[in-house]
This record gives structure tokens, C-alpha cells and sequence, in this order.
């Protein structure tokens, strides 16, 4: 079973999550803030980070960060999940290690397969991959502005 933490201050969006993926036979952990966030991450080691930027205390940026620098989690793909739908913020999240960055608001029936398909390919080795296909997303994003 696949297990998918989500990191979000706002219980809506964990609920939202949580409901969409359940539905998939997923297990759903939840942290209200980057600090249990980190504990969670660390402790039960889920498959998939879904995680927000703007949080009270410690950022999305901040969690990536840490989980990304402790060998014992750096390996947990990381999916920004954010109001922040700027650019350069798409950019942030994935130059700082994130495999996919989803805007808010979103369609929550997407969730399930995008999280399916995400632990699919890095499981067959292609988290640079996907981190290069987001690249390229971003440039083809700015070549249109």
C-alpha cells in the first residue's frame, strides 16, 4: 500500500487529500506543520511528501531542505503542493530537489493517479527524469512570456 504524507496548515486541504487518496487504497498520514511534518517524514518513512510552501514556523521550503540533506529521507520523493503558482516558484520547488509541484487549487481526483505514477518512476530509477521533465516545463512556461 502506498503511503502519502501530507504536510499542510490548512485542515481542508489535508482532508481533501486525504479523501481522494484513501479512495485510491492509500494510506494517508497528516502533519498540520513542517516540524511534525519532518518527525512524520523521519518516523514512518511514507512513499510520497506532499507539501506546502506557505506554512506557519518552519516553510515547505524549509522541510524540503532537511529531508532532502538526512540520508534517511532524502530518498522520499517530494511533491510541493502550494498557492504559489509563480514561476520562479515552480523553479525553487524543483531546483531544491522536489519531483513534481502542483498548484492550489487543484483537481483532487488527479491526486491519486499523480502520487500512482510518481512512486512508479521512482521505484524504476527515473526521479532525475522527472525532475528534468519539469525543467523543461518550466522552460517551455518561460519561453511563452
Amino acid at each position: 500500500m502506498t503511503t502519502v504524507l501530507v504536510v499542510d496548515d490548512e485542515a481542508p486541504i489535508r482532508l481533501l487529500c486525504r479523501v481522494n487518496l484513501e479512495a485510491e487504497n492509500m494510506k494517508v498520514l497528516e502533519a498540520a506543520n513542517g516540524d511534525t511534518g519532518l518527525e512524520m517524514a523521519r518516523a514512518e518513512h511514507p512513499d510520497v511528501v506532499l507539501l506546502d510552501v506557505m506554512m506557519p514556523g518552519r516553510s515547505g521550503w524549509e522541510v524540503a531542505e532537511e529531508l532532502l540533506a538526512d540520508d534517511a529521507t532524502s530518498g522520499i520523493p517530494i511533491v510541493f503542493l502550494t498557492a504559489r503558482a509563480e514561476v520562479r516558484d515552480r523553479a525553487k520547488g524543483i531546483d531544491l530537489g522536489g519531483v513534481d509541484y502542483v498548484t492550489k487549487p487543484f483537481n483532487p481526483v488527479e491526486l491519486a493517479p499523480l502520487v500512482r505514477d510518481l512512486v512508479r518512476r521512482v521505484e524504476s530509477g527515473e526521479r532525475d527524469a522527472l525532475r528534468r521533465e519539469k525543467f523543461a516545463e518550466l522552460r517551455e512556461l518561460l519561453e511563452r512570456y
